[in-house]
């Protein structure tokens, strides 16, 4: 007796529901593709009991054919795609002729739609497996799918879904998605016959807004990178503006939003150097590439992707953002007319030349002109011709005090000005256009010095200052053995961190140099913690993915101490480093290294026009 049989239509499409209409806010997803796919550029949305009751999205695209409405309903038949060639290169958003079919097979659905040109609209319905004949109804333009009582006849898969406000939820993070991907299009969002949310048609810039808030453009850097084809834009949060979970993180590859492995990976490492550990970026990000270099057809659900060469995007989605994230401390909000006026989602914006074109996303922040130099002469003019002297005593550089004359007006140019005192040894105060700045001098100090570090042994001129008397000390068998084995085999490790040690005795060490720029650390405590990385992950490790770590580690003893007293050009020619250094907004662990407190601010701490 024959024991495989072939399955029913019906019950093929309920299987299949299972992938693809996993809740309500699955079945949002398909209908709103599908509404954009349709040239859509008004869309609007109605929800009832988040969802589950029923879902009710109007547009006005370019409708379906009468012929056509049966088969918008019969599982795997589709108006995106027509070959193998089509499949491997899909523009739209939708492509499997399977989403539909699957949520007819579970709900009671009715489809009105008038195409482009027709003289009247036609209607189709369905109630699980039984599809009701065309007839003749009234609509202006568009598509109107309405579906009510999703799992009405699969009371197993109803059991499983959340409560109507967790349902919602998920709708209203869909809905967010899809709005923040296409702020060409206008779109409206109900709930229970409450308007939540109207986006009108606007720059991206401006979508973002309204979506994510105010304050997540004002605290986000513009990215807009181009190279061998790839293209990423968007918005990424400074790392000062971090999450505690990763609700504000959007992905987009041509348009489709996608949580991906590679992506994920990339941008983290991007932001590893100045994230802390515990926290999340927040990101709008669009990836954009020739189709037939990413497949969408991994999951049903199309919000998996694979790349032809995945480490290609992972080096470039981590070049561009590590770029974007290194901006010296102290920007300005200025848009350029050029930048203000150009859309993305244009006709001409496909045209657009991807490199060097001038005409680059609308950007929220621009660098402005930084100096690694003082105004020369001010500081002589201002505390005495001694400022050399006192500048050097903490490592930081003498020639910002150079001899030439400055008006005025020229402190205006550095966003963190100039100090005006120490507090407690720790903060150093200074006084800029916008009022107070507060930095933690020893996190801003460590930043640079990490940045320098990194910088020399990039390109192998880590500088080695020999000591008048070697330091010697007693160190431990798996110390001595380290030593020995970086010297062996005529390995660079250590002299490529600028270091000479020596073997004086099975138990004892001496240190003969450091590199130059930690010339004022303790030369031991810092051998030790060398030594201690190089014997735990190898020479090769240190020096290539634990390098950063250990660059930390170094610049952490090279910099200037709480509770030393500066001098106020010491301070000065601190706010100079840190203007000229990237990613000197946070220290190498994250955290921020000066805030400011504008006059507005202080107004009101002392009720001040009150």
């Amino acid at each position: 007796m024959a024991t495989i049989r072939l399955l029913p239509d019906q019950l093929i499409n309920q299987i299949a529901a299972g992938e693809v209409v996993e809740r309500p806010a699955s079945a949002l997803k398909e209908l709103l593709e599908n509404s954009l796919d349709a040239g859509s550029t008004d869309i609007q949305v109605s929800l009832l009991q988040g969802g589950i009751k029923q879902m009710r999205v109007t547009d006005n695209g370019g409708g379906v054919a009468k012929e056509d409405l049966m088969l918008a309903l019969t599982r795997h038949a589709t108006s995106k795609i027509a070959s193998l060639e089509d499949l491997e290169s899909v523009a739209s958003l939708g492509f499997r002729g399977e989403a539909l079919a699957s949520i007819a097979s579970i709900s009671r659905t009715q489809l009105l739609s008038r195409q482009v040109g027709s003289k009247h609209a036609w209607r189709i319905g369905s109630e699980g497996s039984e599809i009701s004949a065309v007839e003749p109804a009234a609509l202006d333009a568009g598509t109107v799918i309405e579906v009510s009582d999703l799992y009405f006849n699969t009371p197993a898969r109803r059991k499983f879904l959340k409560t109507e406000a967790t349902e919602f939820g998920h709708c209203e993070e869909m809905f967010t998605r899809i709005a923040l991907s296409r702020p060409d299009v206008s779109l409206m969002l109900q709930h229970n016959g409450r308007a939540l949310s109207r986006f009108a048609i606007g720059q991206p810039e401006r979508r973002f807004s309204e979506v994510l808030g105010s304050e997540f453009v004002a605290e986000s850097i513009a990215v807009d990178e181009s190279a061998a084809g790839l293209r990423l834009w968007g918005m990424a949060a400074k790392p000062t503006f971090n999450r505690n979970s990763r609700d504000t993180q959007y992905v987009y590859v041509n348009g489709r939003f996608v949580r991906d492995k590679v992506i994920a990976h990339a941008i983290r490492q991007a932001y590893q150097d100045v994230l802390h550990h515990d926290r999340h970026p927040a990101f709008v990000l669009f990836l954009e590439l020739d189709p037939n270099l990413v497949d969408v057809n991994v999951h049903p659900a199309k919000t998996e992707v694979r790349f032809r060469d995945s480490q290609a995007i992972h080096r470039f989605i981590f070049h561009s953002l590590h770029k974007a994230l290194a901006i010296p401390t102290g920007v300005s909000n200025a848009v350029t007319a050029n930048q203000a006026q150009y859309n993305p989602f244009s006709p001409q914006a496909s045209n657009t030349p991807a490199v060097n074109s001038g005409m680059l996303y609308p950007t929220q922040q621009s660098q402005i002109n930084l100096s690694a130099h003082e105004p020369q002469g001010f500081y002589q003019s201002l505390f005495g011709s001694n400022v050399s002297q006192q500048a050097s005593a903490v490592s930081l550089p003498a020639d910002v005090f150079a001899n030439h004359a400055v008006s005025t007006e020229s402190i205006n140019e550095y966003p963190l000005g100039f100090a005006v005192g120490q507090v407690h040894g720790v903060y150093v105060l200074a006084q800029n256009k916008e009022g107070l700045v507060v930095v933690d001098m020893h996190a801003a100090h460590e930043r640079i010095m990490y940045e320098k570090l990194k910088n020399a042994l990039d390109s192998k001129t880590v500088q080695m200052q020999p000591l008048l008397l070697p330091v010697s000390f007693n160190a431990d068998k798996l110390e001595v053995a380290t030593v020995q084995e970086a010297l062996a085999g005529n390995q660079a490790t250590l002299q490529q961190l600028g270091f000479d040690i020596a073997i004086l005795s099975p138990t004892t060490l001496a240190v003969r140099a450091v590199p130059t720029m930690l010339q004022d650390a303790d030369a031991v405590t810092l051998a030790r913690d060398v030594l201690r990385d190089l014997r735990e992950y190898g020479a090769s490790r240190v020096l290539t993915e634990r390098r950063n770590e250990l660059l930390g580690t170094m610049a952490c003893h090279a910099a200037v101490r709480a509770n030393r007293s500066l001098s106020i050009p010491e301070m000065n020619a601190l706010l100079r480093d840190m203007e000229a250094t990237e990613r000197s907004g946070q220290c190498n662990h994250g955290r921020p290294t000066w805030f400011q407190v504008s006059m507005t601010d202080l107004d009101k701490m002392f009720m001040r026009g009150k």
